[in-house]
């Protein structure tokens, strides 16, 4: 009868020894070879009547293998199973000569295998975690400037016959010369759109006056401010860090002139942008623009949240690792390439590189599986399916853009379900939706401590964050 002993070999690191009697394994050996004879095509010898001896000399050894390491296997699982061993990855076999198994010699064998064991711990208690919730300001500048933009988007362009004012669009083709304005063979050609007030403000009056297909030539540096200079430079293919692509001549030819007439604010244009809103003043309009610039800033501010929430639940969970065992598994990990389809051991050199990063991964996984079992959090396949049909209106524009009863369409309902019996679609969907349900939850046990700050201030910390 076949025993499994469990030995310890390090920190949460086990060796688990699976010993097999002849008993084990022989009535399956004997019936698989039974079987195989039954249905081998051999030539010179009709079906089912090929000799056992003959049988057994041509696939025994084979099939003898096959039945010993598939009970090791049965015992193996057996084990885990019933004493609820909770393992990372999978056992990994140590050392065993496979050339003792001998068809001809039945014996008793031994095998050896080592596990990782996952650790039990505590999560930090969020209740006491200092958390900040961040309120930007919304202020009148912000507000102008938004309705600014959308007056401009919604605005309509006209024609102009020269160059008039600072607002002015142009369309122009930037042509590379030289310094004398002579053509350069190969040089850089490329067309772009421009406001007269991204140039320079002592260059704009090279400008005024200019008609469609006047042209000025220019060294870049001299024409545009920084900022602009940067966005020009990259338009045009070339390096904002070479201090020589800064200094390149070019010429500018005007293809036309345009000029943008702003929406006028009146209850047309409210009523355009918020159909059935009811907005009718312009102080109604800049609420309305108020709390949606307000509502984008708490969506921010709640991402903040939760990457606080992130770093509270990863930089103060004390995790001990089989980081032994852990290292041998993910040796194994090698990547397949196109000469060789076997996957190929990571070298030592190549698994402590990639070691401290698995490892922070892995213990977020343990993090997230440990909120997720404690708390029951479950992501049913309706869910799945009304994030797929949310995904699929957000590509198309949203729901306004696809008109109303959209959602009930057979062509959507078509579409969700396709997605549903796509394993990697669904397991990714299911993923961002658990993660989502576990902020979620989170949310609910941090105290956030309110303080006030401005959009530029907030924009500047979670850039810093992130760099």
């Amino acid at each position: 009868m076949a025993t499994v002993s469990k030995e310890n070999i390090g920190l949460l690191h086990e060796k688990l020894t699976v010993k097999l009697e002849k008993t084990d394994y022989l009535p399956s050996f004997e019936k698989a070879l039974k079987d195989y004879s039954k249905k081998a095509n051999i030539p010179g010898f009709r079906k089912g009547m090929v000799p056992a001896g003959l049988i057994k000399k041509m696939y025994g050894p084979s099939l003898f293998t096959d039945e010993v390491l598939r009970s090791v296997d049965r015992e193996l699982i057996s084990y885990l199973q019933n004493d609820k061993l909770d393992i990372f990855a999978q056992p990994l076999p140590l050392e065993t000569d496979i050339r003792q198994l001998d068809v001809n010699n039945p014996a008793d064998y031994t095998f050896q295998f080592e596990v990782g064991m996952k650790p039990e711990f505590n999560l930090p208690e969020l209740d006491k975690a200092p958390i900040t919730g961040y309120k930007v300001t919304v202020t009148d500048e912000m507000i102008n400037s938004e309705i600014a933009r959308l007056q401009n988007r919604y605005g309509n362009m006209k024609d102009e016959n020269e160059v008039n004012s600072e607002e002015n669009v142009l369309n122009v083709m930037f042509t590379q010369v030289d310094e004398n304005a002579g053509d350069i063979a190969d040089g850089i050609t490329k067309e772009n759109s421009l406001l007269v007030k991204y140039f320079k403000e002592d260059f704009r009056s090279n400008l005024i006056g200019k008609k469609v297909n006047d042209y000025i030539v220019v060294q870049l540096d001299n024409a545009f401010d920084e900022k602009e200079l940067d966005f020009i430079l990259s338009d045009l293919g070339l390096d904002k860090n070479d201090a020589e692509a800064r200094k390149r001549h070019f010429k500018i030819q005007i293809t036309k002139i345009g000029l943008l007439e702003k929406k006028e604010l009146n209850e047309e244009f409210f009523e355009q942008l918020y159909a059935g809103q009811d907005i009718k003043s312009e102080s109604a309009f800049r609420n309305k623009i108020k709390e949606e610039i307000e509502a984008h800033w708490n969506s921010q501010a709640r991402n903040q949240i939760h990457d606080q929430i992130f770093h509270q639940l990863v930089d103060h969970t004390a995790i001990k690792f089989p980081e032994d065992f852990l290292k041998k598994w993910l040796k194994t990990q090698g990547n397949v390439t196109a000469e060789n389809q076997q996957a190929e051991p990571k070298t030592d050199e190549e698994v402590e590189t990639e070691f401290p990063k698995f490892l922070n991964q892995l213990k977020w996984t343990l993090i997230s599986d440990k909120i997720v079992q404690d708390n029951q959090i479950q992501v049913q396949p309706d869910e799945i399916r009304g994030f797929a049909k949310q995904q699929l209106f957000g590509y198309m524009g949203g729901m306004g853009g696809m008109g109303a009863g959209a959602e009930d369409q057979p062509w959507v309902n078509d579409y969700v379900e396709k997605m549903m019996k796509d394993r990697k679609y669904v397991e990714d969907a299911y993923t961002r939706l658990q993660t989502q349900k576990m902020f979620e939850w989170a949310e609910t046990q941090v105290k956030p401590a309110d303080k006030a700050i401005s959009a530029e201030e907030f924009t500047a910390m979670v850039e810093s964050h992130h760099h």
